[in-house]
Order: C-alpha cells, then structure tokens, then sequence
C-alpha cells in the first residue's frame, strides 16, 4: 500500500510538471488515468485488507464462544469418558501416522469441519500453508482427501 501511495504522488508530481512543462493533452490525460486506476486499486486494497481483518476476528470471536459453550455443557460421566477416550485414540493415530505437532494442530482443526480459510485464520496463517499441511497429513493417513480423513475416525464406532 505504501509503495502504491508513493506511486500515486509521483505520478500526480509527474503530470503537474508536464502540465506546466506544456506536454500534449493525450499524454496527460493517459497520466491521468493511470493515477485514477491506481487509487481505484489502493481502495480495493485497502477494503480487502479491512474485511479480511474483520473476518478473522469474527471467527476468533465465534471460536471462542463455541469453546465456551462447550466448556460450560454438562456432559454426562459416560459422555465425558467416551469423548476423551476418543481424543486419545485420535491422538494415538496421529501418533503411528508421524505427524508432527502442527499437522496434528491442522488436523483435529479439519475433524472439527473447519475449512482452510478458518484454519488459517485461527493459527493465523496462510491458506496455501493450511492446504499444504493437510496435503502431508492425507498422504501420511493413507487417504485421498478431508472427508476420507474425518470418516476414518467414524468408520469404525458405526
């Protein structure tokens, strides 16, 4: 954004002096344009940037209400066995599997359904780095995709 704001004065500097400097209309004009496209990217940039921004944080937000919520329903004793016995059977996988602590983070992140977007956003990293992680982790599991990933977990307790 900086880059493309010192652009812009340099180009509007550029057509004042060939405005005094008495160069032809259409080149002028050609300047023009190109200054006015390029404030028109500096705020597409910038509104971009700002939803972006705000997305995250809202997913932040809704992340931590649903760990809330979680935390906060009762759960039965059996619930409460049966859900930890299954997070250490997970965790155990992932284990044979040799994932390392990141792809196990990214992991239980896509059996909770989370998409790419929201899994970046959460560790607050890049999509493509996101896509790349599950790509490792699939391969290590022997599997061709996210849903063939979560249904290796549900496969077995139906």
């Amino acid at each position: 954004m900086a880059l493309l704001g010192a652009l812009i004065l340099a180009g509007a500097a550029d057509i004042f002096y060939d405005y005094t400097g008495g160069a032809a209309l259409p080149h002028l004009v050609v300047e023009t344009i190109v200054i006015l496209a390029s404030i028109a990217m500096m705020v597409a940039l910038a509104t971009g940037i700002w939803r972006q921004n705000r997305s995250n944080r809202q997913l932040r937000h809704e992340l931590a209400t649903l760990e809330e919520q979680a935390k906060a329903a009762k759960r039965s004793p059996v619930m409460v066995e049966a859900r930890h016995g299954f997070a250490r059977l997970i965790q155990q996988q992932f284990e044979e599997w040799g994932l390392t602590q990141t792809e196990k983070e990214v992991a239980m992140l896509l059996i909770k359904g989370l998409s790419f977007k929201e899994i970046a956003a959460v560790r607050q990293t890049l999509e493509k780095t996101v896509r790349q992680q599950a790509s490792s982790i699939y391969r290590k599991a022997g599997v061709n995709g996210r849903h063939a990933f979560s249904a290796w977990f549900i496969e077995d307790f139906l």
